[in-house]
């Protein structure tokens, strides 16, 4: 049974990540036990898990919705990431030691490489999957090396959200560069082993993508990109289409 939880956990938490269920959808619990082959009951456990984390929104009589992300949950997720991010930033750069470094600078130019794809082929979804990872593992890696336990855990629930964790689609031209151009310099940062210019650089680097998303969200449609509606008030199967989101 624990074994059967974890696979619909893993399974349904991953789908809300990457958009596979867009934000404020219907997952029914049906489908998820046939897909995984498993009873219902595991998927159900995996959605208690899943709303302790705030990922899901559990309505009786009604099911399983994504937690819909209105601008306040947007403001308040990138006021505790610039705190917690930018004092990661500042330990890591007393911390990280050449191997750190190096990992840093490779992925680095590899979200360059792919960047430079994306802009080349004018395809919006080219390259974006290997953004997203490897600058979740950027990110990782600086709030890994500050040692501080705890602030990795706190770290790992704020960045693992669907606003964070999807692609860079939204990205123009412009904010790719100057996003690939902040991870530059909080590696020069590093090198030089200056907190205070570590943090300078990091909180810039989320304030910037915390507007690109508000930019984006402005410029929506009405009931597009921006806070939506309790899943309550929505048809139970409605589909919509999935948020873009936050690159950082």
């Amino acid at each position: 049974m624990v074994a059967a939880e974890d696979r619909a956990y893993q399974a349904i938490r991953a789908a809300i990540i990457d958009g596979t269920h867009a934000n404020g959808a219907h997952i029914d619990a049906g489908g998820i036990a046939a897909t995984l082959g498993i009873s219902r009951t595991p998927v159900r456990e995996a959605f208690r898990r899943l709303h302790a984390e705030g990922l899901l929104t559990l309505i009786a009589n009604r099911g399983a919705y994504v937690t819909p992300w209105t601008r306040a949950d947007l403001d308040e997720l990138f006021s505790l990431r610039v705190v917690l991010e930018s004092h990661a930033a500042a330990i890591a750069a007393g911390r990280l030691d050449e191997a750190g470094l190096r990992q840093l600078r490779s992925l680095a130019e590899r979200m360059e490489e792919a960047s430079d794809v994306r802009v080349a082929r004018h395809v919006p979804s080219s390259g974006l999957q290997t953004i997203m990872t490897l600058n979740a593992e950027f990110h990782r890696t600086i709030v890994g090396a500050s040692g501080n336990r705890r602030l990795t855990m706190i770290m790992s629930t704020l960045v693992d959200t669907p606003l964070i964790m999807r692609t860079f689609a939204i990205y123009a031209q412009a904010d790719l560069r100057r996003s690939m151009a902040h991870h530059r310099e909080l590696i020069a940062a590093f090198e030089a082993r200056d907190a205070d210019w570590a943090a300078s650089v990091m909180r810039s680097h989320l304030h910037a993508a915390h507007q690109v998303l508000l930019r984006t969200q402005r410029a929506a449609p009405a009931g597009e990109g921006s806070a939506c509606a309790h899943p309550a008030a929505k048809p139970a199967r409605t589909k919509r289409r999935a948020l873009p989101s936050v690159a950082d």
